[in-house]
């Protein structure tokens, strides 16, 4: 195997550096004010998008920095995943980056769902305006009431009555639910109780301005609603679609969901590592340039020693990463299933670790936004818990081992 860049990612990570560096990173710090002032309330009817996204999102399409994750030279950049990853990286030092670039979730997802799973009508209704950044979407997967973590205990109910389906349940943590331009929802329900446990579910195309789609609430993540894009409580209260909305047909949704999630998790993870770059050189620079007890800081209390750790620990997750992602593109996701655990569970974590180093480093100034260390340090935690808990990624990993090592017993 081999991880060295591509012509083409070479080409393209030199030019989205460059325009992240002259466009992105000096207006980071007034997207924030920007944003706390438009949208600094829970009252999500009323959030906005400070107009200079916009600006920037059209100047990265007319330089070609669009759709970077699509696998398709027309629609998107056409690289593998593994030739994406180290875009992935790039973006991740920057909590604004990946939407300017129209590579964020959990749009890039559900556009991998209707690219690879949707049928002709479904992608020219809902995948075109995705595609151009005209539109958002929303993932409904994550219940309230049952221990999402196995996600075969979903019970929001998705019944046929003639030519529509009638859906009814509870959904949380719907990523991007309070975004202004949030039109289109994917919802993962219960068809048809009696089957296999992977073949009964079933993804659905629902508007979110269908009737009986009543969000509720925005939730905050460690005390923040993450405006403009929110992470949403809705309920489903007999909302009918039309037949057509089904994406392949009853049973598909676990098919499909491996097929969304398997690379899209080569996404998170290298933004994680993105993010664990972006930390260690805010600790090196304020390690290096504060001054403390008559010396600088890195000088103390075992920082170098630390600062040591982090950089092996940073390193080893992006290998990891690298070969789940080579591992994708040679033999498929679903064969990934052990490399792809391993990355969800040693990136976050990785990012967790660096984040709260660095924080003790900064002190005060790292407990608010006069530094990106708490939104990362949210990004990190969430990681761990929206990517499934880390027990449950042990569980694949080990099971998926002692498979493997009985295999070999019997060969």
């Amino acid at each position: 195997m081999d991880f060295s860049y591509s012509a083409k990612t070479a080409d393209y990570l030199q030019r989205l550096d460059t325009f992240m560096r002259e466009f992105i990173e000096p207006y980071e710090s007034q997207y924030q004010k920007e944003n706390f002032r438009l949208n600094g309330t829970p009252n999500w009817r009323e959030w906005q998008v400070p107009p200079r996204v916009a600006e920037l999102k059209q100047m990265a399409r007319e330089r070609g920095l669009w759709n970077l994750f699509l696998p398709d030279d027309k629609l998107g950049a056409g690289l593998s995943t593994l030739e994406y990853a180290p875009l992935a990286e790039r973006m991740g030092r920057s909590l604004l980056a990946p939407e300017i670039f129209n590579c964020n979730a959990p749009d890039t997802g559900n556009m991998e769902v209707l690219y690879h799973f949707g049928d002709k009508s479904q992608q020219r209704r809902w995948l075109q305006p995705l595609l151009d950044g005209e539109t958002r979407s929303v993932f409904c997967m994550t219940e309230p009431d049952v221990a999402s973590s196995d996600a075969t205990n979903m019970q929001t109910t998705i019944v046929a009555d003639g030519d529509e389906w009638v859906i009814n349940g509870r959904k949380w943590w719907s990523t991007g639910l309070g975004h202004p331009q949030a039109e289109i929802a994917i919802v993962m329900g219960l068809t048809d109780e009696d089957a296999d446990k992977h073949q009964r579910h079933t993804m659905i195309l629902v508007p979110l301005d269908t009737p009986g789609v009543n969000i509720e609430r925005m939730l905050p993540a460690l005390g923040e609603y993450d405006a403009p894009y929110g992470h949403g409580e809705v309920i489903f209260d007999h909302v009918r679609v039309p037949k057509e909305n089904i994406i392949v047909g009853p049973g598909a949704g676990f098919k499909i969901a491996q097929g969304r999630l398997g690379p899209g998790r080569i996404h998170h993870c290298m933004r994680a590592i993105g993010a664990a770059e972006r930390a260690l050189e805010l600790f090196i620079e304020r390690g290096a340039t504060r001054i403390a007890f008559g010396q600088p800081l890195l000088k103390l209390g075992g920082n170098t020693e630390r600062l040591a750790d982090m950089r092996v620990a940073i390193d080893q997750a992006r290998l990891m990463t690298l070969y789940a992602a080579w591992q994708i593109d040679n033999i498929g996701a679903l064969k990934a299933i052990k490399e792809i655990s391993a990355i969800k569970l040693v990136a976050p974590n990785v990012l967790q670790q660096v984040v709260d180093e660095t924080m003790q480093l900064f002190g005060g100034a790292s407990m608010c936004h006069d530094t990106p260390l708490p939104g990362l340090l949210a990004v990190a935690k969430s990681l761990r818990i929206a990517d499934g808990p880390d027990a449950v990624h042990r569980a694949t990993i080990a099971k998926t081992e002692l498979k493997q090592w009985q295999g070999r017993r019997h060969d």
